[in-house]
C-alpha cells in the first residue's frame, strides 16, 4: 500500500503541483481514508521526500539504460536531454522549480544527491568523448563538470515552465558542447543539433 501511495501522489504531484495537492486529494483519488496515508507517512513533507526519492530512481535508471546503449558521448546527451523531455513534457510547471519554491529543504537534499550522481555521469561522460576524440584532450574536466551541471540545475531551479526550461537546457548542452569539442565533435554536434527540427 506504502508504494501504491507514494505512486499516485507523486503523479498528483508532478502534474497538479506539490503545494495545491492535499492529502484529502490524495485519499479521494486512491478511494482510501486519510488514516491510511498517515499510518505510512506523518505529514505530507514525508511523502513528498520519498516521492522525490523514486522519481530520482527512476530517472537514473533511465540514463543508466541509455548509457547501456553505448552511443557515442554527444549522441549520449542528446538522449539524456530527450528522456527529460519525454518524462516531463505534459507538465506546464517545472516540477523542480515548484519544489524548490514551495519546500526549499527538500528541494536542497534532492539537488545534493542529484549533483553527487549526475556528477559522476557527466565526468564519464567527458572521459569517454575524450577517447572517442569528440572532446579536446586538454579539457578540464572536473571544471567542466561543475559548469554543466551548475548551469543545468539553475536552469531547472529558476524557470517556471517546463517548456521553456527544456529549451534553455538543449541551448546549455550545445554551449557545453561547443566549449569542449574537438572539430570532430562540432560536426557530431551539428548532427545532433540538425536532428532536433
Amino acid at each position: 500500500m506504502k508504494d501504491k501511495i507514494i505512486r499516485k501522489a507523486t503523479e498528483m504531484f508532478l502534474k497538479l503541483g506539490f503545494k495545491s495537492v492535499t492529502m484529502d486529494d490524495i485519499a479521494c483519488e486512491m478511494c482510501i481514508s486519510k488514516k491510511t496515508i498517515y499510518k505510512y507517512f506523518s505529514n505530507k513533507e514525508k511523502l513528498i521526500e520519498e516521492g522525490t526519492e523514486v522519481i530520482h530512481q527512476k530517472i537514473h535508471a533511465l540514463m543508466d539504460d541509455i548509457i547501456s546503449r553505448n552511443y557515442n558521448a554527444i549522441a549520449e546527451n542528446f538522449e539524456m536531454r530527450k528522456m527529460f523531455k519525454e518524462m516531463f513534457q505534459s507538465f506546464d510547471h517545472s516540477p523542480a522549480y515548484q519544489l524548490k519554491k514551495h519546500y526549499p529543504e527538500i528541494y536542497d537534499k534532492m539537488i545534493a544527491n542529484e549533483i553527487e550522481d549526475c556528477s559522476n555521469v557527466f565526468y564519464q561522460n567527458i572521459m569517454k568523448g575524450i577517447s572517442e576524440g569528440l572532446y579536446r584532450e586538454n579539457t578540464d574536466v572536473d571544471a567542466a563538470v561543475k559548469f554543466y551541471y551548475t548551469i543545468i540545475f539553475s536552469i531547472n531551479g529558476d524557470i517556471q515552465l517546463e517548456k521553456e526550461a527544456h529549451e534553455l537546457e538543449i541551448k546549455a548542452l550545445e554551449y557545453h558542447t561547443r566549449a569542449i569539442a574537438t572539430p570532430k565533435g562540432i560536426t557530431e554536434l551539428e548532427y545532433q543539433l540538425s536532428n532536433l527540427k
